[in-house]
């Protein structure tokens, strides 16, 4: 059943002249956590992810290798960024390649209409350029290099050199949409979040903006300009239309009406792209701007950004070939407030999958459907007379329920994850305080026992729904468990925001055996984590 309410939701495009971290594995599990909520709460959702295959540092990456520039990335896409996904259990519904095609033709359409209504003209231009980020740099993000480099100037973020690029160029009149921008931050306060990222764009745009080089003409790795085939599209320009390329812009009016407009979910470091240029451009071809721009922190590894050139890189495989691909998506989501940085470490990781997800999580799931299947032959009780403590379980998935979604509502992942553990929290506590073991001795309190399984097993129901879009391989196999794949169906048909309905878990369901969802994690002599064993 859907709502008729559109969701389109996207990563930013990464750019694939490496292999991925887990900083990119952050990004990607953060929206397809959003998209998996809102899908399974009826939303009409689309996700879109992709690469980015342009511009001068992909062809400096494969001349590197040996390989054309097209080879470099069939290679890299195939090889490692297919892969991601899969590793990460991410259910996106396209995957947009920016040498696809159906990219390319709609590209070089929408930059021939910009041109068309007077925003491109020709000029000269020299300022400092700098590969890593494929972007001139202005003199606040420009620093004198140190060490090797002493006596240049540097990329603040990759520190390393920037090049003094001279080019006849085509230019976008992006100083004519400073105002426009203006009213659109203030007209709609919640375009940029959180609210610090909105403050620095305001800022930004509020000094006055100049005009954008959108062509490059010193190499031809790029889509070519439509009226000048000596020149590619700048790889920027190139890279943010993919977001209305993917849904039909040019080629299917209905699909892009149905989709557009989007959310986007990106790094703070490309945040100015995605929050002034890109709905500059969009004003620009009378379409209409996106919904809104989120802009998350950085993952930081002994305090720096994760980054592959600086050896802070670490693979995902790294950490979910230990731990688990739920956990990888649990803990990032859950342990960093979302739009904020975040410091990532083995011991912290180890510590929450240990105390959350194995003994909370795990250990509540496991134990409750272990006394369902010794005290009631598996097969769930009916509850009886309802008491205080009983109520409270209720209340508290229903509170959940509605903590949640509103958090979602706000992209704070995080925040919806510590709604939803409010439940249980209060399931562990519950059956410790009732001892349903000790009930069980008692055939006066057979009744009472039957409340307690049931209240417990329903809570779990509850929390299979609401914790699938963050553990989809978990949660699947506690539903399974708890008989509620053949009573109620499959889990991703469950409507979200109605989890909080109680007693949908009918009595008389037969559960099944459940392994442990999170095996132990041996810990070798020298700290750092081993293999997983049940």
């Amino acid at each position: 059943m859907t709502s008729g309410r559109s969701f389109y939701i996207t990563t930013p495009i990464y750019y694939p002249s490496d292999v991925p971290h887990i900083g990119h594995g952050y990004t990607t599990v953060a929206v397809d956590a959003l998209a998996r909520w809102h899908r399974q709460a009826g939303d009409d959702t689309w996700m879109l992810t992709g690469t980015d295959e342009h511009g001068q540092k992909m062809l400096r990456a494969a001349a590197a290798n040996g390989a054309t520039p097209q080879e470099w990335v069939d290679r890299l896409v195939a090889e490692s960024w297919f892969p991601l996904l899969k590793t990460l259990d991410v259910a996106n519904d396209d995957f947009i390649r920016t040498t696809q095609p159906r990219h390319e033709e709609r590209v070089r359409q929408f930059v021939q209409a910009i041109h068309d209504r007077g925003y491109i003209y020709a000029g000269e231009f020299e300022a400092l350029y700098c590969v890593g980020c494929e972007e001139f740099k202005t003199e606040s993000e420009i620093v004198d290099g140190t060490g090797a480099f002493e006596g240049l100037k540097v990329c603040a973020i990759h520190s390393k050199p920037l090049e003094l690029l001279q080019e006849k160029n085509y230019f976008f009149k992006l100083s004519e949409f400073t105002e426009p921008l203006l009213k659109l931050y203030a007209d709609n306060p919640d375009f940029i979040r959180p609210e610090s990222a909105r403050n620095e764009v305001v800022s930004f745009v509020k000094q006055g903006l100049k005009d954008l080089s959108i062509s490059r003409s010193t190499f031809d790795w790029g889509i070519k300009v439509p009226w000048d085939e000596t020149h590619v599209i700048y790889v920027w320009v190139d890279a943010l239309l993919n977001y209305a390329t993917a849904v039909g812009f040019g080629s299917d009016p209905a699909e892009f009406a149905r989709r557009w407009p989007a959310y986007h979910v990106v790094g703070k470091d490309i945040l100015r792209f995605h929050a002034v240029i890109w709905p500059a451009m969009l004003m620009a071809a009378g379409v209409e701007v996106p919904r809104g721009v989120f802009a998350h922190g950085w993952l930081l590894v002994g305090g720096e950004k994760m980054s592959k050139s600086k050896l802070t890189g670490i693979a995902p495989t790294e950490i979910t070939d230990v731990f688990g691909s739920d956990a990888y998506r649990f803990y990032f989501l859950s342990a960093i407030a979302f739009g904020q940085d975040g410091s990532f470490s083995w011991e912290d990781l180890s510590a929450r999958y240990q105390a959350e997800l194995a003994n909370g999580f795990g250990n509540l799931a496991s134990r409750t459907t272990a006394m369902i299947a010794r005290y009631r032959e598996g097969i769930v009780p009916p509850a009886g007379e309802e008491t205080d403590g009983d109520r409270v379980i209720r209340e508290t998935v229903a509170s959940a329920v509605e903590r949640a979604d509103a958090a979602i509502e706000r992209f704070r992942l995080d925040e919806a994850i510590a709604a939803i553990w409010t439940i249980v929290d209060a399931l562990n506590l519950y059956i410790t305080e009732n001892e349903p073991w000790v009930l069980a001795k008692d055939e006066g309190s057979r009744s009472r026992l039957d409340t307690v399984l049931y209240t417990a097993a329903e809570g779990l129901r509850a929390l299979a729904v609401l914790l699938s879009p963050i553990m989809p391989i978990a949660t699947e196999k506690l539903w399974v468990g708890l008989g509620a794949a053949e009573s109620l169906g499959r889990l991703q048909d469950q409507a979200l925001r109605d989890a909080g309905r109680w007693g949908q878990l009918r009595p008389g369901t037969s559960v099944n055996a459940l392994a442990p969802l999170f095996p132990r994690v041996e810990q070798p002599g020298d700290g750092q984590p081993g293999a997983a064993k049940a």
